[in-house]
């Protein structure tokens, strides 16, 4: 399997890293000048209408997107019918699009909660860096879908990914995050 928008890197259960122990990145985008994804895994107590004062009534959860460009809000949706402009990076799931329409939308009650989710910053890799983090097994690679994605209880995705590869993969779920305390 190859590195491609729509994939999931699910991080191996011993990563040291704390930006990405037990996290699951959504690449959006892949190619020769490097890699971005967004941290679906990672929900903060912030709701949106911490981040737009001129809509209190906003409270959908906002989650960390990684640790760069934390300044920069990002969405993930699965509502290309009634916002323009986002990106298809898995069947029927869409990085972005106009901003304006997304929040309208939730205001109108057009979108519910379970169909976008917000981020705020970013997973980005330079050139072939995380070729290099691949070819290390520093991360596991599955196929992103709407039930990962969009998960009830976010704090599951790591181990639900892994449940998603297969019964050979099980056992890596219960591994401590350090393995001298196995």
């Amino acid at each position: 399997m190859d590195i491609s928008p729509g994939m999931l890197l699910v991080a191996e259960p011993f990563m040291k890293d704390p930006n990405f122990q037990r996290s699951a990145v959504l690449i959006c985008e892949h190619n020769s000048n490097g890699s971005f994804g967004i941290t679906i895994n990672r929900l903060t107590k912030d709701v949106l209408s911490d981040y737009l004062p001129d809509f209190q009534q906003l409270k959908n959860p906002v989650f960390d997107g990684g640790p760069v460009g934390k300044v920069h809000m990002h969405f993930i949706h699965t509502r290309a019918d009634l916002i323009e402009g986002g990106k298809e990076i898995a069947d029927g799931i869409f990085w972005g699009g106009d901003f304006k329409s997304a929040l309208e939308c939730i205001l109108n009650h057009e979108i519910p909660q379970h169909e976008i989710r917000f981020y705020l910053g970013y997973a980005g890799w330079e050139e072939k860096q995380l070729d290099g983090e691949m070819d290390e097994k520093s991360w596991l690679l599955l196929k992103a879908n709407s039930s990962l994605i969009f998960h009830k209880n976010p704090s599951q995705i790591w181990k639900d990914s892994i449940k998603q590869m297969g019964k050979e993969f099980y056992p890596v779920m219960n591994y401590p995050l350090d393995p001298s305390y196995n």
